[in-house]
């Protein structure tokens, strides 16, 4: 038997997998829990203008996610309301800290040391960028190797390191605001629409997360008429600390009316759209 097999009362063994893949997450959770207090609001968008975009797109050479979509119309939103790209640090003294760009983390489910993790994809000063630059930095980061790309240099040194030394580490690190802003961003944003999942609400240590899940055909009412629409369920979960629930609002609306009226944004694709 391995030395790292348990048995159970009726002799079966149970194997005891390491987690070390995985602390990084861990010492995020105890992180971000601690102290943020979360509260959500949601809404429906209706996607069919996203997805004619992403046909005629596609028409003329560019492939995008509906992903980027959500980071380019979230990362704007945040933008227009300071008071939500910016983070409450600090148990006892605490102090809150307004960063000057929209730095969006990607939540991307990855594979390291042959164990499923969750890793992040940064994308720097994303209310600056078309979907152009947003598609390029989501999909380089979902299609490096985590064990070698230097963006993740720091997770494989905190994941080697003994687990109170790595929480240790972590909390230590994230107490600087440029450190914070650059390794967790500013604004979140997580989608588990590849498989069945309507909705869902997480915390991605920012004031700030967008949560969105699969987008399905749905009944809908457009002009007094009964339609079929692709629709998608847009999650937002803010910490009350910070915001309060009329920001939020204006943050998911105005996500709602950029995705629903895509096409208003005609530079939508160029590095400087507005």
């Amino acid at each position: 038997m391995r030395a790292d097999a348990k048995v159970t009362a009726a002799g079966t063994p149970l194997a005891v997998v390491p987690e070390r893949q995985r602390r990084h997450t861990l010492y995020f959770l105890d992180y971000a829990f601690a102290a943020q207090r979360s509260v959500s609001v949601d809404c429906l968008v209706d996607m069919s203008a996203v997805q004619a975009h992403r046909r005629a797109a596609k028409a003329d050479g560019h492939a995008y996610s509906l992903v980027s979509y959500v980071v380019w119309a979230g990362a704007r939103a945040v933008a227009r309301q300071p008071e939500a790209n910016s983070a409450l640090i600090g148990r006892l003294r605490p102090r809150l800290v307004r960063y000057p760009t929209v730095n969006t983390k990607v939540a991307l489910d990855k594979t390291m040391l042959g164990r499923r993790v969750v890793l992040s994809a940064l994308v720097r000063g994303a209310e600056q960028l078309g979907l152009d630059a947003i598609q390029q930095e989501i999909v380089r980061h979902r299609d490096g190797d985590p064990e070698r790309m230097l963006e993740f240099e720091n997770v494989r040194k905190l994941n080697r390191m003994p687990t109170p030394v790595g929480r240790w580490m972590f909390r230590r690190l994230l107490r600087h605001p440029a450190v914070r802003g650059a390794t967790l961003g500013t604004l979140s944003v997580s989608c588990l629409g590849h498989r069945p999942v309507d909705a869902f609400m997480g915390a991605g240590g920012t004031t700030v997360t967008l949560n969105v899940g699969r987008m399905q055909d749905r009944p809908w009412v457009h002009e007094g008429e009964v339609t079929v629409a692709p629709v998608m369920r847009v999650n937002l979960t803010f910490d009350h600390r910070v915001i309060d629930g009329a920001i939020a609002a204006d943050i998911i609306g105005d996500i709602k009316d950029a995705l629903e009226n895509i096409h208003a944004y005609g530079a939508a694709t160029q590095p400087d759209a507005p």
